[in-house]
C-alpha cells in the first residue's frame, strides 16, 4: 500500500540505506534501552532498531501509518501512541528507567517541540534527531557568531550537543529543500538553578532587537547598573553574551 507524504504533516520520508545505519550507529541502541521515536513514518529506522531492541515505543500522527505500522509488527515489539507529539506526556510511560527519544521531526515543528522535551529533562537519557540543518547550527551556536540567538541559550542551558553529520536532500522522499543534520543532545547533569520562565523572558527581550546594545534592549526589565554588576558590558549586543551571563540576569528579576 503506497502512502503519499502529507505537507501538513511536514513528512519527508528517510530512504537512503547508509544515512540510516549512520544514525543507527549513532544511537548505539542497547537491548535494555527504552527508546521512544518520534514520527516513526514508514518505518524504516523503527526497522533498524527493533533488530536490536525487544520492545519499542513510538509517536505518530498520522492515521494511515499508524495502521501500516499495525501492519507491519506485533504489538508486543511496537508500541504505538498516536497522537500529536507536541502534546505527548513523556512522563506518563516513564518508569525508573530514563527515556532515550529519536527521530526524524516534522521541520515545521521542530522548535516548539524541543522545547516541549526541554520541560521532560529529568526524565531523559540522551536525544538524537534528523534537523533542518540551519535549526542545529543555532543549538549549538557559540556567543559572538551570527546563529546564535534564543534557542542556542535555552537549549545550552540544559543540554550538551553535537551536530554529528549532514544528510543531502536526496536521502529523502519527498526531498526537502534544505539540507538535514543529525544532533545528539545529553542532558546536563548540574545544569546552572534557573527558572525558565524567567530565563525564557530575558532571552526573548534580548534578541527582539538583535543588532541593538543591551543597554537599550534590555531597559524594561533591567537597569544599566545591574548589567555592570553582574560583569555585562551595556554596550554590548545580545549575541555577545554567554547562556552563563543570560542565566545571572535572569535571576535577578523577582
Amino acid at each position: 500500500m503506497k502512502h503519499t507524504p502529507r505537507k501538513r504533516f511536514g513528512q519527508n520520508f528517510l530512504k537512503d540505506s547508509t544515512v540510516l545505519e549512520a544514525i543507527l550507529t549513532a544511537i548505539a541502541p542497547r537491548a535494555n534501552d527504552f527508546i521512544i521515536e518520534i514520527g516513526p513514518g514508514l518505518g524504516a529506522l523503527t526497522r533498524l532498531l527493533l533488530r536490536a531492541l525487544p520492545q519499542l515505543h513510538v509517536i505518530e500522527l498520522d492515521r494511515d501509518l499508524v495502521a501500516r505500522l499495525r501492519q507491519t509488527w506485533p504489538t508486543d515489539n511496537l508500541i504505538i501512541h498516536q497522537g500529536d507529539a507536541l502534546r505527548f506526556d513523556f512522563s506518563r510511560i516513564a518508569d525508573d528507567r530514563k527515556i532515550r527519544v529519536v527521530g526524524n521531526l516534522p521541520y515545521n515543528i521542530s522548535t516548539p517541540l524541543l522545547f516541549h522535551l526541554a520541560s521532560f529533562i529529568r526524565h531523559i537519557e540522551d536525544q538524537h534527531f534528523m534537523l533542518q540543518k540551519e535549526v542545529v547550527e543555532r543549538m549549538i551556536a557559540a556567543p559572538g557568531s551570527k546563529t546564535y540567538g534564543r534557542l542556542s541559550v535555552m537549549l545550552q542551558w540544559q543540554y550538551h550537543m553535537d551536530m554529528l553529520f549532514t544528510v543531502p536532500p536526496d536521502a529523502f522522499t519527498p526531498q526537502p529543500k534544505v539540507n538535514s543534520a543529525i544532533v545528539r543532545m545529553i542532558p546536563r547533569k548540574h545544569p546552572a538553578a534557573c527558572d525558565a520562565g524567567k530565563l525564557e523572558k530575558t532571552v526573548a527581550q534580548a534578541f527582539s532587537q538583535r543588532r541593538k546594545i543591551l543597554r537599550n534592549t534590555l531597559a524594561p526589565l533591567f537597569g544599566e547598573q545591574e548589567l555592570i554588576d553582574i560583569g555585562i558590558d551595556p554596550a554590548k549586543r545580545p549575541e555577545d553574551i554567554t547562556p552563563e551571563q543570560f542565566i545571572s540576569l535572569a535571576n535577578l528579576l523577582p
